[in-house]
């Protein structure tokens, strides 16, 4: 029975972390339907100002990918990607609101108000670095528009193994 869990846990992670390279789904083939069939429904969605919309599949807390299907006015598959990928992390600048980051990376793992800073951070997790510690993207906001952007590794606890993410 634990074996059959596991089994199953495992096709799952697998299925959402290939998302984006998912052979059973076709650019301009490929429906809404198709796409939530596969994997279910979507954590959020967002309109296009062009009549289509955008389906997120953030895998936060614990996962490092944020899948965004765009769909196109008639539901059909126009391509995905990873919103935490390095070129959409490189998206966000100073002076963007909390939406416009959403939009762009998905939902955060968690938020942290600092009120000395006056900060409001978010932070998303994202692929290990070549040492293989964690890392976390960090978005600061102050007043509601992001004043920076950047990365910050986690490091393990001696204290608490397994309990670094």
């Amino acid at each position: 029975m634990r074996f059959a869990l596991l089994a199953i846990c495992a096709a799952v992670l697998t299925g959402c972390a290939t998302l984006d390279r998912d052979a059973r789904l076709q650019p301009g083939v490929s429906s809404e339907a198709e796409v939530v069939a596969i994997y279910g429904q979507p954590r959020r969605v967002w309109p296009e100002a062009d009549g289509g919309r955008t389906l997120e599949y953030s895998s936060q807390p614990m996962g490092r990918h944020s899948y965004m299907v765009r769909l196109n006015a008639d539901g059909r598959l126009m391509g995905i990607q990873d919103g935490l990928s390095p070129a959409n992390r490189a998206r966000i600048e100073p002076g963007m609101t909390p939406e416009q980051v959403s939009r762009i990376l998905g939902t955060e793992r968690s938020r942290v108000f600092y009120r000395n800073s006056g900060e409001n951070v978010w932070d998303w997790t994202i692929e290990p670095d070549q040492a293989g510690y964690g890392m976390r993207f960090n978005v600061h906001f102050k007043e509601g528009r992001v004043v920076r952007a950047g990365q910050s590794m986690v490091f393990p606890s001696r204290l608490f193994p397994g309990m670094d993410d």
